[in-house]
């Protein structure tokens, strides 16, 4: 099984954990990884069944307490590591955040280790990161292939003020990592620093197969306000 993640809407770390939860990776594995993480008072969550322009999908949403606290990459790390999960999903958690401190890092001229995550590190994105590398681990995939990742346009209100969209973060991962983009009409943010990390973590420059067969589709609907905010993640099938 091979998976194939259709990033022409967009990607955040909500939508691809959506995603693979509709393609069919296990719910229960997940509920079991985020009680591990010992974090119930900082944050629950919500999977259900929405639709986004008439189509069924799956939405994942965290839901934050008052009480949250803003972590550095040690402290994170210190989390995945205690966390009920495997070794491939600890070590792709530990490596999506890497690269957004990196990116942070270099954005705000700080050593990774000075780095505070503010958004990423606010407690919705570690429950997104660590429950993308739990499904990705559970559905066991042999390769892996990424579309175009489409951009919107504007600017995008940050907890460092009002940003041009891509947002910095954003640059620095697709430029380090070489990431291929295109820039759409839609006006927003269609691509989140965690979007951008999980394609960087994955992407291996593949080319899909000229012809293959598609096994199941998965959905996962994503929050911002545009034409057809939706991931699709495809489970596939070389012919």
């Amino acid at each position: 099984m091979n998976l194939y993640f259709e990033c022409t809407n967009g990607i955040s770390g909500d939508m691809a954990v959506a995603a693979l939860l509709d393609v069919g990776a296990c719910r229960e594995k997940l509920d079991k990884a985020l009680v591990s993480l010992g974090l119930n008072n900082e944050f629950s969550y919500k999977i259900s069944e929405v639709k986004i322009n008439s189509i069924k999908a799956t939405d994942f949403d965290v839901i934050i307490s008052e009480h949250h606290h803003h972590r550095n990459l040690e402290n994170v790390i210190s989390i995945i590591n205690k966390a009920d999960i495997t070794e491939n999903a600890k070590n792709l958690a530990k490596r999506i955040f890497t690269i957004v401190a990196e990116a942070e890092g270099k954005v705000h001229n700080l050593p990774i280790e000075e780095v505070h995550f503010h958004e990423l590190g606010a407690i919705d994105s570690i429950a997104d990161i660590i429950s993308f590398s739990v499904l990705f681990d559970d559905l066991n995939a042999d390769k892996v292939y990424f579309s175009v990742l489409s951009e919107g346009q504007g600017t995008v209100e940050c907890q460092h003020g009002t940003m041009n969209v891509p947002v910095p973060a954003v640059c620095e991962i697709m430029s380090k990592y070489q990431l291929p983009m295109k820039i759409t009409d839609n006006e927003g943010e269609m691509i989140t620093p965690t979007g951008a990390a999980i394609a960087a973590a994955l992407y291996n420059g593949n080319s899909l197969p000229e012809s293959f067969k598609i096994e199941k589709v998965g959905n996962g609907a994503g929050k911002r306000r545009y034409k057809n905010p939706v991931l699709r993640v495809f489970s596939i099938c070389e012919n």
